[in-house]
This record gives structure tokens, C-alpha cells and sequence, in this order.
């Protein structure tokens, strides 16, 4: 099940990205192509007023989900210079400590943008140029809050019955192994 989750919770992120950045291209390319006399007839007539609301949207969904995605894969921003100079028992309690923080803050978090958006609900709002609800929009702060929390309590679990923290290597490319790589000499030149 947690392999389904984490699977979706990639192609929800990638799908986001994806879109939003054809979307602005093609806005973009619309903008100052409609100032090409030649192109000027066609143009006009495609609204795309919409596009920076939707990209805006899409954005702030995917760096709420992006934010539970760093937690469960190490990337999360942490700093961790001085807990690493503690002996091993401190070392654990602080890393715990931090994690047990971090699943509390976005429990908080999610719980007051659900009230928000349960407040929200039957106003009626709805966005400015796409008139889409106003909840729906602001359904991925507790979406991905919640989501963020289940993440911070994972690695909890894992630390706690493995010593083990999600590590990040920069350096790694998924899904190419170092055999991969030609690495003789006459490749680095």
C-alpha cells in the first residue's frame, strides 16, 4: 500500500511541474507571438488569461506535496551539523525529538486548513479568471499537510526500529547504476 502511495504521490508532483511549465510556455509564446503582425488575425482570438491563475495552483499543490515527498526521501532541508557531533543515545532522542516536532507542526497545519476549507466550503467562493471553488484550491494545504505529517511519522518509525534516516545522494541518478557509466579514460576526454 505504502508503495502505491509513494508512487502516486510522484506522479502527482511530476504531472504538476509537467503541465504547469507547458502552460506557460504556450502562454508565453501566445504573448509575443499575438505582437507578430502576421501572427497578430489568429492569436487574438485564444484566451489564455487563465493560465498564470492554473500554473499558480498547480505550483503551490506540487511544493506541498514536493515539501512530504523531500521528507519521506531525505531531501527535506535540515540541518544537522550539530546533532551529528552528539554521542549516539542523544543523537537518536534529539533526531526523534525533531521528527515527533515536524509530524506535530504539519498535523496543526493540516488541521487548520481543513477548518479553513471546511469553512470555505458553503461561501461559495470561487477563483477569480477560472471560476474554479475556492476550497478546492485551497484543499492542498491540509491534503499535503496530512500527507507531510504520515511522512515525518514514517521515518520516525523507521529510525526508531532501524537507527536509519532517508539519505539523499546528489550524485545518484535513478535508474542509472555506476556500470552504466563508461569510465575509462578515453570516455572523460
Amino acid at each position: 500500500m505504502l508503495k502505491v502511495l509513494d508512487r502516486l504521490e510522484e506522479i502527482l508532483i511530476a504531472t504538476l511541474i509537467a503541465a504547469a511549465t507547458l502552460i506557460i510556455f504556450v502562454a508565453v509564446v501566445h504573448r509575443y507571438g499575438a505582437g507578430v503582425p502576421l501572427l497578430y488575425p489568429y492569436l487574438f482570438w485564444i484566451d489564455l488569461s487563465w493560465a498564470q491563475e492554473l500554473c499558480i495552483y498547480m505550483f503551490v499543490w506540487m511544493a506541498k506535496f514536493g515539501a512530504a515527498y523531500g521528507v519521506r526521501t531525505g531531501i527535506h532541508v535540515g540541518v544537522d551539523v550539530l546533532v551529528n557531533l552528539l554521542s549516539p543515545e542523544r543523537r537518536r532522542k534529539v533526531v526523534l525529538f525533531s521528527l515527533f516536532c515536524g509530524a506535530l507542526f504539519t498535523f496543526i497545519v493540516g488541521t487548520m486548513g481543513a477548518k479553513f476549507v471546511i469553512e470555505l466550503y458553503p461561501t461559495g467562493q470561487v477563483s477569480p479568471d477560472m471560476e474554479i471553488p475556492r476550497w478546492f484550491v485551497f484543499a492542498c494545504v491540509p491534503l499535503g499537510s496530512y500527507l507531510m505529517c504520515f511522512r515525518f511519522l514514517q521515518v520516525a518509525w523507521t529510525f526508531w526500529h532501524t537507527g536509519d534516516l532517508p539519505r539523499h545522494d546528489p550524485g545518484r541518478v535513478e535508474g542509472v547504476t555506476v556500470t552504466d557509466i563508461d569510465s575509462t579514460p578515453e570516455a572523460a576526454r
